[in-house]
């Protein structure tokens, strides 16, 4: 990083919050701090792939849509991993941002 002291983890959400920007120093801290599951997070946003419906955040991954409400998500790694998986991560990136798609319609809904 250009010289910039090292974030913790809390200081990065508020700073991104602060911001409504995902710059270049904060993906490098995004990276340093969540590695690959970082990167995974910043490519989903990066490319469109984060919705929010009425009453939930979907992202969209490899294989299948995953719900994400607050910490939680619907994918298979929220399960046996410790800290948030790479969907959980994408769907605040975006949140904070305002970089996600609209959707008008209940998520839930959807699924009839």
């Amino acid at each position: 990083m250009s010289g910039t002291p090292e974030m913790d983890e809390q200081e990065l959400w508020d700073t991104l919050e602060w911001d409504h920007a995902l710059s270049i120093d904060l993906q490098e801290e995004l990276l340093r701090i969540f590695g690959e599951r970082g990167r995974k997070a910043i490519r989903a946003v990066d490319e469109s792939r984060v919705k929010k419906y009425l009453d939930f955040f979907v992202v969209v991954g490899t294989s299948d849509e995953y719900v994400v409400e607050d910490e939680f998500c619907t994918c298979r790694a929220q399960v046996f991993r410790s800290g948030p998986c790479w969907h959980v991560l994408a769907a605040r990136i975006a949140d904070l941002t305002g970089q996600y798609e609209v959707v008008d319609e209940w998520y839930m809904e959807t699924l009839k």
